[in-house]
């Protein structure tokens, strides 16, 4: 029986528009049975990918009202589901695996998990990244988009900033998931951003530290010194998060330089950089310590950049000092808009995967 409910669930997770696929060893299973516990998988197959609250789940599924709430509290407190509590009134709503209850494990990952995902990592993104749109868009760095390239709104990391009213920073769960498998990065761990925008939202979160308005800021300035790459949602709106990654360390990043799969499957960009070969200094530095995705490699005369493997975001600009790399905007034709906000993104993604889930809408 409770192999039936993970079973269910891992199917339920699968139905959704990310994905969640199944293995030959059942090792997503096992990663589930981390996370879940028979209850929790049960309760969780009953949700939405809409919010609601206690009352309304109940009265929608036939389930008892007493007790519930304080379960789907538990439960958005685990990372199982996603929990916001708006003046006293509590909401609620499924979450994909990625991004969702992965990342949300971050409190509770231990070797045993990082080595299970570890190993349904490149089964999962094989499946994930096969299709578009996709999970993130990159958020260049503003000061290196010249002005004749005016970036558009949801192109810039300070729109996101100043769109929000609450900001909250937490570690990397891909960096410490490395460091418990024995490769431990070297650039800082307490980088990701979730954003919010009415104020007070992380005041009570008993993990990860509140900052203020400057202090994301400041934040995201070291973070672009510290050579990682600003990303985001792939969505016009309602973006609740900017990660800041490394090559080594980042799942969507290592879908490219470890699972060899095309930088454009990956990541919506719209940027890449160009080299001037006449001003190149061949000091390297660009390709050895900023890129993070191995698209810089060295010509015969001068560094060259591919511009299928670059994603546009800046960081090789801001080190080189022959002043010899800039950021350029692609081709109109070759630029894809982010959907609107997250249910946009679901739908199209839904189609491309031709899975129907209405069920969890």
């Amino acid at each position: 029986m409770e192999e039936e409910l993970y079973l269910k669930l891992a199917r339920v997770l699968d139905t959704l528009p990310n994905g969640f696929p199944a293995t030959e060893s059942g090792v997503e299973l096992k990663l589930l049975k981390k996370v879940f516990t028979p209850d929790q998988a049960d309760l969780f197959c009953d949700m939405r990918l809409s919010f609601e609250t206690a009352d309304q789940v109940a009265k929608r599924t036939g389930r008892p009202l007493e007790g519930l709430e304080k379960r789907l509290i538990a439960m958005g407190k685990a990372g199982q589901l996603f929990a916001i509590d708006f003046g006293g009134t509590w909401i609620f709503k499924m979450m994909p695996w990625v991004f969702g209850i992965y990342e949300f494990q971050n409190e509770r990952v231990d070797k045993d998990f990082a080595k299970l995902n570890e190993e349904f990592g490149p089964v999962y993104g094989k499946q994930f990244f096969s299709k578009t749109p996709q999970l993130m868009q990159v958020l260049p760095i503003e000061k290196e988009i010249v002005v004749q390239q005016e970036a558009l709104s949801y192109e810039r990391v300070s729109t996101l900033i100043e769109q929000n009213q609450s900001f909250w920073v937490n570690d990397c769960i891909c960096k410490k998931e490395q460091g418990l498998l024995g490769h431990p990065c070297d650039r800082p761990m307490q980088v990701c951003l979730a954003i919010a925008p009415v104020p007070g939202v992380f005041d009570k979160y008993s993990h990860g530290r509140v900052l203020s308005k400057e202090e994301a800021y400041a934040l995201l300035k070291e973070t672009e010194e510290q050579g990682l790459v600003h990303l985001t949602a792939n969505q016009q709106w309602g973006n609740i998060y900017i990660c800041n990654c490394c090559g080594c360390c980042c799942g969507v990043l290592g879908a490219i330089n470890k699972l060899g799969i095309p930088a454009s499957k990956v990541i919506n960009s719209h940027y890449y950089a160009e080299i001037d070969a006449e001003k190149c200094l061949s000091c390297g530095i660009c390709a050895e310590k900023r890129c993070q995705v191995k698209a810089i490699e060295e010509g015969e005369e001068a560094y060259q950049i591919n511009p299928e493997k670059c994603i546009g975001c800046g960081l090789c600009i801001s080190t080189c000092s022959g002043e010899a790399i800039r950021l350029i905007r692609k081709d109109q034709e070759k630029i894809v808009p982010p959907p609107i906000d997250e249910n946009a993104w679901f739908e199209e993604r839904g189609k491309a995967r031709g899975v129907d889930f209405s069920a969890y809408k």
